[in-house]
């Protein structure tokens, strides 16, 4: 394909899943959470899980927002840095470029977790655009070496921190955290480094952080993700590029690429599955070697089924409501972290009182504010107007 043209399956792909986000389940862990009593049976209950996080093993469709974000940053790196090059920006010009994203993803994402109660910065790097810009020089280095060199970074952080999270368990306990153990999360034998809050990265946590100004010691991440995070991520990232480029550069046609892409998603899956249960358990809040395989297969094959939609088929104009979203995504998502509660303030009062006391609120509530960012959103599009870093 050319590279000089917008890849619009890549937009779509990121508006979907930005949507998703910003709909907070659509209300429905709500729901469920309101049926518990009352009727505990409810379609509700079944539904949520598809909304949530798994609490620590496994995989729910909710816990592949993430991973997709990461390995689209990747796919769209080679696209963005040839054209760069071609308006003839230089290795130290496309190098700053990188390291201030980098650096001001990072910051946003800090000001972004700092909750308006706060007196102070709340020093956190588990917010995905932390992740981002942590991991996005380091990227865009690996990119300028090559696809070889991208390929061997990817074993040497999977192997790598594997290792590492063997070679530094820590000593600490539940007990001596003051902490209780939930179900499902503290791993005996061969899988034990990989427990909620007695890992390494954890470990690195209650060091790492409580070096920045704090309120009150650091000890964990109620939901147990970690900086460290950043790193296995960054080969989710790399996969990405690596796919970017063979969709830039690959002579086969779209349904060759697509097969490929499936082809290549269905490996990475079933690899990933067997390392799951051999290896280390598939983690997404710790981001394990497992996980980071699984999840970047089953991100490969849904941008071929969006690449297959848009590039193979032409239907550009069924994909249109995302791809508005997808070219304004950053904005998006800051919108959507900083004034989703005001939006619905101010939604209230223009809503029926049927609408505002029925058991369906929660439902009303996250959809309603979906639609005026989207409709912000699709503003924006109609003046070519987009928020880039």
């Amino acid at each position: 394909m050319d590279p000089t043209k917008r890849l619009v399956s890549l937009d779509a792909f990121r508006g979907f899943v930005m949507l998703l986000m910003i709909s907070a389940g659509f209300g429905i862990p709500e729901m469920a959470k309101q049926a518990v009593g009352s009727d505990p049976d409810s379609i509700w209950q079944t539904l949520a899980p598809l909304f949530q996080h798994v609490p620590w093993i496994g995989c729910a469709p909710w816990d592949m927002i993430q991973p997709s974000f990461m390995f689209m940053v990747g796919v769209a790196m080679p696209f963005s840095y040839l054209k760069r090059r071609m308006r003839g920006e230089g290795f130290w010009s496309m190098s700053w470029h990188a390291l201030t994203r980098a650096v001001l993803l990072v910051l946003l994402a800090v000001v972004l977790s700092t909750p308006a109660s706060a007196t102070q910065t709340t020093w956190v790097f588990t917010n995905v655009l932390a992740q981002i810009g942590l991991g996005y020089f380091f990227l865009f280095l690996l990119w300028r070496l090559g696809p070889e060199y991208e390929i061997s970074a990817i074993l040497v952080i999977v192997v790598g921190y594997w290792a590492y999270f063997y070679t530094f368990t820590p000593v600490d306990d539940l007990a001596s955290l003051k902490l209780a153990a939930e179900p499902g999360t503290q791993l005996t034998g061969f899988m034990a480094p990989w427990s909620k809050h007695i890992n390494a990265g954890a470990d690195f946590d209650r060091w790492f952080l409580n070096l920045l100004p704090r309120s009150t010691p650091f000890v964990v991440n109620a939901g147990g993700y970690v900086t460290l995070n950043f790193v296995p991520a960054l080969a989710t990232m790399l996969m990405g590029s690596l796919t970017g480029r063979f969709l830039m550069r690959s002579e086969k046609g779209t349904k060759g690429r697509v097969v490929t892409l499936v082809v290549a998603g269905l490996l990475l899956v079933a690899v990933g599955v067997a390392a799951g249960y051999t290896v280390c358990p598939v983690v997404k809040r710790i981001w394990t070697p497992s996980w980071t395989l699984f999840s970047g297969g089953l991100v490969l094959i849904l941008l071929a089924a969006f690449y297959l939609v848009v590039e193979g088929f032409g239907w550009r104009w069924l994909v249109m409501p995302f791809v508005v979203v997808g070219m304004n995504s950053i904005f998006a998502y800051v919108v959507d972290l900083m004034a989703q509660r005001g939006i619905w303030e101010r939604l209230q009062p223009h809503l029926p009182d049927a609408w505002l006391e029925t058991e369906y609120l929660p439902i009303i509530h996250h959809c309603g504010v979906l639609l005026v960012i989207w409709l912000l959103c699709f503003w924006l599009y109609r003046q070519r107007a987009f928020l880039r870093l």
